[in-house]
């Protein structure tokens, strides 16, 4: 059986070749992610491991909990701790680490890098084995600063000149006085880094006379586990925590690991969907090779080959065409995980250097994938061929299916997909993500169930188009009947690329939704004609409210601050704003009493105030980040959105008692509105920074609109890969189809119908299956989208269903272009038949 399985494979490679390749892509989706992922996970790894050669314990400041009216805070690292970290007994030297963001500009005015790569630090000095000088001189005082040697080479900076740089807000215009070599992840990775002297970095990041972090190396001879027993025995418990510099190594290569982590399984994912679409193709193929080699099957049967026999002859068929597309998919997934490195070095995007990584692991899974996924899809198939019986299939009678199998077929797709549409509708008057869960068991039910039902839904949706296809005469009348020849053939085919189009639609209606939501909300919410913030999300110096407030043509500013403190034992951040004209620049719905803020008097958001039970007059006391306690009255209650929400009182009531204040966001009212004039005037009063962005409301519509654009094309990209593998399954089904109807074909050329006519045919037959599927996985995907629209409308007030008419329109022509494409070779090969030898076939 053995054999006679493998010269099976070798007598039909031909048309098992379709199916090599839709298994094929999908090993090579699998392979590729896992290549890429350890390869760039292994290069940031040994990248980042090398920042802590110079490092044998790291002392840090021990964080300390909440409790009470006592908000977390971390402890301070002074001179004192450093001095006593350097004199224990294993200890070489000690350094002080200051470090937090700092943007450096280019010579064209661009941010250098990736923003939160963009770092800032503090140099020690000649013993700093961190960043060894590789010419000038060390800075001294506020105006000099090094560069680290990458970053002067992507600019072309010199020692000597000045650069534009800011911390957070201001720019500052310092003289290179040197450049230094390092082994910083992050530098590696494409980020900058500029180093101050100490005192000047403490003074730049808020840490006056603290530090960060204290690196301790140890004397020849004194392991790092001996130096950290040391300085836990010399330092404060309460005030420190000591890490080796091994374990150091180790909590970065597993963050590292972490967030790879998140990237491999959103790859796998889609490597997922493709290969469960192959599911179809193959499938689909060993079921018409069983059905074409009924008389051959029926033969072994009648020679002594028992059932399982003959179901096993079938897998070994799958196994080898699985374990051909796992070697080749492997192959391929190697050469996509080379490419998408390169990939990311031709956008702009700097990767450390290292070897391409395939681990056993990624070896065992292509195989596991290729061939499990082959032998599962052929299980089914195998056990239809063991059930022919020889007596029927000696007289060339192929058993079909029965009208009790039909009932049952379509009963079965009926509960299933009444059970996924229950459990979609009932998901979607839950909260949140309590209906996540609910609403993905019941798209999968869905999906089944129109699965089990597409051929009965295949009547009555193909015969809808019988008006269409009589244009086309003979040859469109003879695709309809062909298409409804053997539904469950139709049904599998057109299902592969369903699945493709379901997917597509419900990401583009719910991403459409979504941009329509943000963008209303956001022009409800804001009446300021601008937004001042960091381009990576970082804090702004107060100077900036300051500077913006005294800008010409400004007429009202407000920073919006967030400061923690504690409320009946509960962490809760206050959002410090101006309160002589936050009413001005915002339009917030008021539920209870009025939007006043000034003195202690605040405005909550509804959902804070129903958590504490607070209405307009009701009075808590707060306990801010310094200890002091103060009595605050609610006097309005507004409606909070995704944008603005929370406790908002007076900045000037706040200030007090914050150690560092800074501010996430600035609003600006002018008084001849948004125009590109006073956006410039704003600009350049912030001395034309790269690192900050402002913004009016179309700028933030267009950054909203430009991050979905760039999520769906990702998508559309990522799904592409099914809908490729959709396209192999109706080329395979309509080639399959060509062999078993030769004889058919050749009839029909014998009474007339010529190779042009036989051409239209199968092609109007493939382009029927395509709309077929295209229009079920539109249909679907516009429910999900729907359904998962109204989950997210009860967190999101602003929220509409948007259907985007125009890109349903190029999804539709998509499936008929696929249908086009799909039937280029069947068509020629059916209208290449010779007539006699197609009569002559059986």
């Amino acid at each position: 059986m053995f054999r006679t399985a493998l010269r099976t494979v070798l007598a039909h490679k031909a048309r098992l070749l379709m199916t090599v390749l839709a298994v094929m892509l999908g090993v090579a989706f699998v392979s590729g992610t896992l290549v890429f992922t350890n390869t760039l996970s292994d290069a940031y790894q040994k990248s980042s491991a090398k920042g802590f050669d110079q490092v044998d314990v790291s002392v840090r400041p021990a964080y300390r909990d909440a409790e009470g009216d006592t908000v977390g805070r971390a402890a301070e690292l002074d001179r004192a701790v450093l001095d006593r970290s350097a004199r224990v007994p294993g200890a070489a030297h000690a350094i002080g680490i200051v470090s937090g963001f700092t943007a450096l500009a280019d010579r064209d005015g661009e941010l250098v890098g990736d923003g939160f790569q963009s770092q800032g630090g503090n140099y020690w000095g000649p013993e700093d084995p961190r960043y060894p000088l590789a010419g000038g001189r060390a800075p001294e005082g506020p105006d000099e600063v090094l560069i680290d040697s990458a970053t002067a080479r992507r600019t072309g900076y010199e020692i000597g000149d000045r650069l534009r740089l800011s911390v957070d807000g201001p720019v500052l215009t310092p003289e290179i006085t040197g450049v230094f070599t390092t082994d910083d992840g992050n530098v590696a990775a494409g980020g900058s880094l500029a180093l101050f002297d100490t005192a000047t970095a403490q003074r730049l990041f808020g840490k006056p006379g603290t530090y960060d972090e204290i690196a301790v190396e140890a004397k020849p001879g004194v392991t790092q586990a001996a130096l950290r027993a040391q300085l836990d025995e010399a330092l404060p418990k309460d005030l420190v925590e000591t890490t080796t510099g091994r374990e150091l190594a180790d909590e970065q290569a597993e963050m590292i690991a972490s967030s790879m982590s998140g990237l491999r399984q959103g790859l796998l994912v889609f490597a997922g969907i493709a290969l469960f679409v192959g599911t179809f193709i193959i499938a689909n193929t060993f079921t018409m090779l069983v059905a074409q080699r009924t008389r051959e099957l029926a033969l072994m049967r009648a020679v002594g080959a028992s059932r399982r026999q003959v179901t096993r002859s079938v897998l070994i068929e799958a196994f080898v065409v699985g374990a051909v597309a796992a070697v080749t998919g492997l192959v391929a997934g190697v050469g996509i995980g080379a490419g998408l490195r390169s990939l990311l070095g031709s956008l702009g995007e700097t990767v450390p250097d290292g070897p391409l990584v395939v681990t056993p692991g990624t070896v065992g899974a292509a195989f596991a994938v290729g061939i499990l996924v082959t032998m599962l899809a052929a299980w089914l198939p195998g056990r239809r061929a063991a059930k022919i019986p020889p007596v029927a299939a000696m007289s060339s009678v192929h058993a079909k299916a029965t009208t009790k199998s039909l009932v049952l077929r379509n009963t079965l797709g009926a509960l299933f997909s009444a059970a996924g549409v229950a459990v979609v509708l009932a998901a979607t008057t839950m909260d949140g993500s309590d209906g996540q869960a609910p609403m993905g068991l019941g798209a999968v039910l869905l999906i089944i169930g129109v699965f089990v039902l597409t051929p009965l839904l295949s009547r009555p949706l193909i015969a809808a188009a019988a008006p269409v296809l009589r244009v086309f005469g003979i040859a469109g009348k003879l695709a309809r009947q062909n298409s409804l020849r053997n539904p469950r053939r139709t049904a599998a085919t057109a299902s592969a690329l369903m699945i493709g189009l379901t997917l597509i639609t419900g990401m583009t209606v719910m991403a459409g939704s979504l941009q329509r939501s943000i963008d209303k909300m956001a022009s409800d919410a804001i009446r300021a004609d601008y937004v001042v913030s960091m381009a990576n999300g970082h804090t702004l110096s107060p100077d900036v409210a300051k500077k913006l407030e005294r800008t010409d043509g400004v007429t009202a500013t407000s920073p919006l601050r967030n400061a923690p403190s504690r409320i009946d034992g509960r962490t809760e951040y206050l959002t410090g704003v101006d309160g002589a004209t936050i009413g001005d620049l915002t339009d917030l719905p008021v539920d209870e009493g009025s939007f006043e803020v000034g003195g202690a008097r605040v405005v909550v958001d509804d959902e804070t105030a129903e958590s504490y039970g607070w209405t307009a007059g009701s009075a808590f006391t707060v306990a801010y980040e310094d200890g002091a306690r103060q009595k605050l009255t609610v006097a309005g209650v507004y409606r909070g959105n995704d944008m603005i929400r929370g406790i908002m009182l007076d900045v000037a009531t706040l200030a007090p008692h914050e150690s560092d204040p800074a501010d996430m966001q600035v609003m600006v009212k002018t008084a001849d509105g948004a125009s590109a004039a006073a956006k410039d005037r704003l600009e350049k009063a912030l001395g034309t920074n790269p690192a900050i962005r402002v913004q009016d409301k179309e700028d933030i519509s267009d950054e909203i609109a430009q991050m979905f654009t760039l999520l769906l094309n990702m998508v559309y990209g990522l799904l592409a890969m099914a809908v490729v593998v959709a396209v192999l399954g109706v080329v395979n089904t309509l080639a399959m189809s060509v062999f078993e109807r030769s004889q058919e074909i050749g009839m029909l050329r014998a009474i007339g119908l010529d190779r042009r006519g036989v051409k239209r045919m199968v092609r109007l037959e493939s382009l029927v299956i395509s709309l077929f599927g295209g229009v079920l996985g539109i249909g679907l995907g516009v429910f999900f989208g729907w359904a998962a629209g109204q989950l997210l409308g009860t967190r999101m007030a602003t929220y509409e269903l948007v259907l985007p008419w125009g890109r349903m329109a190029v999804f539709l022509l998509l499936a008929a272009t696929v249908g086009v494409l799909a039937a280029l070779w069947p068509a020629r090969r059916a209208a290449r038949l010779n007539v006699l030898q197609a009569i002559k076939a059986e």
